[in-house]
């Protein structure tokens, strides 16, 4: 008859009910959604492929190549992907404290200890994928979620790429404030090193509660970030201090691996040896940010 049917009950994604909206881009919404067996609550992106055009869609299509490949407990799980002809649903873990980001403008800075937890379990997700060639191209404080019990779940993988030592990537990436310097000026980079530089802004977000590089527009960012020079906060402790300005330098060669941020003193003070994954219950850290 032509006529439109309205189906009574929640809009359903295969075996998903979908509950409400939590997030959206240009061409994607992020919807919260519940199995409706199992009770699981999960994340879907839905992206409107009619939106994009080829490169665009191919960066999506790479982003879900990248997802599948990855699997580690600091890292989103993406668990299903569903296509049609239009559209494209992306089904993955559900982090249901939100972003780090959020939750520092809610509480405030990190106590050293904390930060150090949180620290810990991106650097290993940051490790996992070097491992796998990958590099993220878009660490910062947005891009990492808090799940239920306080763990660091790395998301967002839309600027990711695969690297090889021998092959240089030139694309701008990522969010300014977290962006290398050699990204700033059109330079060709292997990849790795501009995620140590990210880490090294994330660890200053994470313990200062404010930016290492800020200005009222990206001229005079750029000019910041290439000066290399930022303010140490009177309450952080030196061992943080000395990590953050071997991450933050200039010439790329000359920044701190991951290896040598893992045995690094404030990484691992007095000897202390943090479990290679660990995924901590995360209780204590809810007491702090009380």
């Amino acid at each position: 008859m032509g006529m439109a049917v309205k189906v009574k009950g929640p809009i359903r994604v295969g075996l998903y009910d979908i509950e409400r909206t939590i997030g959206k881009g240009n061409f994607a919404v992020v919807k919260l959604a519940r199995h409706r067996i199992t009770k699981t609550e999960v994340a879907i992106k839905i992206i409107d492929k009619t939106q994009l055009d080829p490169a665009n869609l191919d960066k999506v299509y790479r982003e879900v190549q990248i997802m599948k490949l990855l699997s580690h407990p600091h890292i989103i799980k993406l668990y299903q992907v569903m296509e049609t002809e239009n559209m494209l649903y992306l089904v993955s873990e559900y982090a249901s404290q939100g972003e780090i980001f959020d939750f520092i403008s809610t509480h405030g800075r990190m106590p050293e200890p904390m930060a150090r937890r949180k620290f810990w379990q991106v650097l290993s997700a940051v490790e996992y994928c070097h491992n796998h060639k990958v590099v993220h191209r878009d660490l910062k404080a947005e891009n990492l979620l808090l799940d239920s019990n306080m763990n660091v779940k790395l998301a967002d993988f839309g600027f990711s790429n695969f690297f090889s030592a021998n092959t240089y990537l030139a694309t701008w990436c990522g969010s300014p404030p977290y962006a290398a310097p050699e990204v700033f000026e059109g330079k060709r980079y292997v990849g790795p090193e501009i995620d140590i530089w990210s880490l090294g802004v994330v660890l200053y977000v994470l313990v200062c509660g404010a930016l290492p590089f800020d200005g009222s527009n990206l001229q005079v960012l750029r000019s910041r970030v290439l000066s290399g020079r930022f303010r140490i906060p009177f309450f952080m402790s030196s061992d943080c201090e000395n990590l953050i300005r071997k991450m933050l330098v200039l010439e790329p060669s000359k920044r701190l691996s991951v290896e040598q941020i893992k045995r690094h003193r404030w990484v691992q003070p007095e000897g202390v040896t943090l479990a290679p994954l660990a995924v901590s219950s995360g209780a204590s850290d809810r007491e702090a940010a009380r």
